[in-house]
């Protein structure tokens, strides 16, 4: 996982990204991202209350709210993070693109997995809340303000409160929800 590898990807998936140094320098979710990794690091080597400190800095500079204990994958791209919360136990896959207001939450404040888990290049619309330790599969896109509390398989396409599978339904022209 490098910076190099970070900015790249959003190059590659932000039309409006003009420069590797205005990545570097401005986008507030790759901040998140970047200072969620020297969280989880300090978390994983015994200093849980330095790891909670980082977070709790990283999330009063972006708004983007990533515990420590959470495990996220490599190329993870917040865009327009404001309002995000990722819990203790979710785990994120490989290249997932989040927007603003997503919710990696919990259900029940029981001990254990309590939060989602996430497959690799999935994208989560604005607002789309996913509580407890629900399973998403692979490939999988998740609309705007979805409310997700059961498990779906990779490729599905989740619209709705609560949400529903539509890729049987769906063309790319009805993903605009995103």
């Amino acid at each position: 996982m490098s910076v190099r590898e970070d900015i790249a990807a959003v190059k590659r998936r932000d039309p409006a990204a003009r420069s590797s140094f205005e990545i570097w320098l401005l986008y507030s979710g790759m901040h998140a991202v970047w200072g969620h990794r020297f969280a989880h690091w300090l978390w994983t080597h015994g200093a849980k209350f330095l790891g909670r400190l980082v977070s709790q800095v990283s999330r009063f500079l972006t708004g983007v709210e990533i515990h420590p204990g959470a495990t996220i994958g490599r190329r993870l791209i917040i865009d327009h993070g404001m309002g995000i919360v990722i819990g203790e136990t979710a785990e994120v896959g490989d290249d997932v693109l989040l927007y603003h207001g997503v919710t990696l939450g919990n259900a029940k404040a029981v001990p254990g997995k309590r939060h989602p888990t996430v497959g690799s290049r999935v994208t989560i619309g604005a607002g789309a809340k996913l509580f407890g330790p629900v399973v998403i599969g692979d490939d999988t896109v998740i609309g705007g303000n979805a409310v997700v509390t059961k498990s779906f398989p990779a490729g599905s396409v989740l619209v709705g409160v609560p949400a529903k599978d539509v890729s049987k339904k769906a063309d790319q022209a009805d993903l605009w929800v995103i």
